[in-house]
């Protein structure tokens, strides 16, 4: 077994979690509301923390089998997903084809005054999925998603195979 194959979920649980921490920095920070489909794309880096961690903690107690090649393919599965995911989201910004009908964000942070203003009749705006809060290099925050989740993707493809050479 090759030393990727056996970090590999502690950097899975570490990438993700940073990744999660880099959308809500942007959210707080940059007072940028998620979509529906961003609040999707962080779902399943949530779904790699718990696999991550379960695995993780089934290693340590160390008994039966090891699990290393079923957590290693577990997430590489979820990093495809999240591919999937960002491309899908990605292609909606980019209207390459529609997105959900109700694609609108989650829950907007009301103080008493936007209260006020919203009993008073005001309209307030959630954010699109079709629409990208924040665009670098050509790229918005789903895109740079889509090329991170790669990025985990080929290194979960790494490290399933080294996960292999032990049993082989």
């Amino acid at each position: 077994m090759t030393r990727l194959a056996r970090q590999w979920p502690w950097g899975a649980l570490i990438a993700s979690a940073a990744l999660l921490a880099i959308a809500h920095a942007f959210q707080a920070f940059g007072h940028m509301l998620p979509c529906e489909l961003c609040l999707k794309q962080r779902d399943v880096y949530w779904l790699a923390i718990a696999i991550a961690i379960i695995g993780l903690a089934w290693k340590a107690i160390g008994r039966g089998p090891d699990p290393t090649l079923a957590l290693n393919a577990l997430l590489l599965a979820v990093f495809v997903l999240e591919v999937g995911v960002a491309v899908y989201h990605a292609g909606v910004e980019w209207r390459f084809w529609p997105g959900p009908a109700a694609c609108t964000g989650g829950a907007m942070k009301v103080d008493p005054a936007e209260l006020a203003r919203l009993l008073a009749g005001a309209r307030m705006a959630a954010p699109m999925c079709d629409k990208p809060a924040f665009v670098f290099a050509g790229l918005s925050m789903a895109g740079w998603n889509a090329l991170a989740a790669l990025a985990l993707t080929v290194t979960g493809i790494g490290a399933v195979i080294g996960a292999r050479r032990k049993r082989a």
